[in-house]
């Protein structure tokens, strides 16, 4: 791979996870979709159709990522009720 590939594709998935919202573990899904468009720009043809298909997906997973957060504070232990004295 020469070192200016690399750059503009590193380059090209830098745009994919700024346009898909930053989202964390998608890293190699970024680089593998950016290739692909780094190879076709090469080859003469436009990126594929389907590169700015995830950054439409990045609302929907960035409500699924709230959930678990909601989730989290559901899950907070509730304060106990006093118990009554026996007197």
């Amino acid at each position: 791979m020469t070192n200016d590939r690399q750059e503009r594709i590193r380059n090209r998935a830098h745009q994919i996870w700024l346009d898909e919202g930053q989202p964390v573990g998608q890293h190699e899904r970024h680089w593998h979709q950016a290739a692909t468009d780094v190879d076709g720009e090469d080859a003469g043809a436009a990126p594929k159709a389907g590169a700015k298909k995830p950054a439409k997906k990045a609302a929907p997973k960035e409500a699924k990522t709230a959930k678990p957060a909601a989730k989290i504070a559901k899950a907070a232990p509730k304060a106990a009720k006093p118990k009554k004295s026996s007197k």
